[in-house]
């Protein structure tokens, strides 16, 4: 059975790095576009960033440009997500995604496979 499993989240502080790793278990997503969204408590849940199954494209949202990057590493079936200069409006349980499609998308709804989450909490 396919499993996506999320690390790396914790407690920090406001401007203090994170990385958050999603291993693959069950079956390979190297041919699939990957995500991770985030959800605050009372939120819906939010697109951070996406990947193509290659690697070579990815997009990020306007909240996390410049500070947050997407990578994956299909050798080790593992997706990441690079957090610096966090701020307390970054905190939320964070989730990685798989989706059937090799292409990326912002759409919550277009993904397949959903891990189950790792809590990031950012204080200021």
């Amino acid at each position: 059975q396919a499993q996506l499993v999320e690390s790396g989240g914790g407690l920090v502080q406001a401007g203090d790095s994170l990385r958050l790793s999603c291993v693959a278990k069950g079956r390979s997503f190297n041919d699939n576009a990957m995500a991770w969204f985030r959800q605050a408590p009372g939120k819906g849940r939010e697109f951070v960033a996406a990947i193509t199954w290659s690697g070579a494209n990815t997009m990020h949202a306007d909240s996390v440009k410049g500070r947050f990057t997407v990578s994956r590493d299909n050798a080790k079936y593992t997706l990441y997500l690079q957090m610096n200069s966090l701020k307390p409006e970054d905190t939320a349980v964070y989730y990685c995604a798989a989706r059937k499609e090799s292409y990326m998308s912002e759409n919550y709804y277009s993904y397949d496979y959903w891990g189950q989450g790792t809590q990031v909490t950012v204080s200021s």
